[in-house]
């Protein structure tokens, strides 16, 4: 007989960078993770949106949505290839960042982000692949 374990899925919590870069989840899911940044911020010394910035929260997006799959198989995910195709930039406003899965393994998560400007303007295209392992035992406490 076999049984199968079901255990709650992550919810995000923004890490250090993440409220720097002012970012804001909108949804979230494996299939789907959905989060807002402020250009003003997040440029570069030409007053361009970085790159980096796109890519720091095209990561985000799909780590998140890859952590919440693996954490429902009761896993955690850790990136292994993350790459960027920047199409355009932006001086000001809003961009948003969607996730899509594009493979939910057992092992493996891919998901594609599309990072767009409010105008609807394609600014960034991402594409991250999650490797799944088992979730790290708590190191034992030694009585002293």
């Amino acid at each position: 007989m076999t049984t199968t374990e079901t255990h709650e899925p992550w919810r995000i919590v923004l890490g250090e960078l993440d409220e720097k870069m002012g970012v804001t989840v909108l949804e979230e899911s494996a299939e789907r993770v959905v989060a807002s940044m402020p250009v003003e911020g997040n440029r570069q010394s030409l007053g361009l949106l970085h790159g980096g910035a796109m890519v720091a929260l095209g990561e985000a997006v799909g780590s998140w949505a890859a952590v919440i799959h693996a954490s429902t198989l009761g896993k955690v995910a850790v990136g292994v290839d993350v790459n960027a195709t920047h199409h355009r930039s932006s001086r000001a406003g809003t961009v948003t960042a969607t996730a899509t899965a594009l493979q939910l393994g057992r092992s493996l998560t891919c998901h594609e982000v599309v990072i767009e400007h409010e105008d609807g303007a394609r600014l960034c295209t991402v594409r991250i692949t999650n490797f799944l392992k088992d979730r790290p035992q708590p190191p034992e406490q030694t009585a002293e």
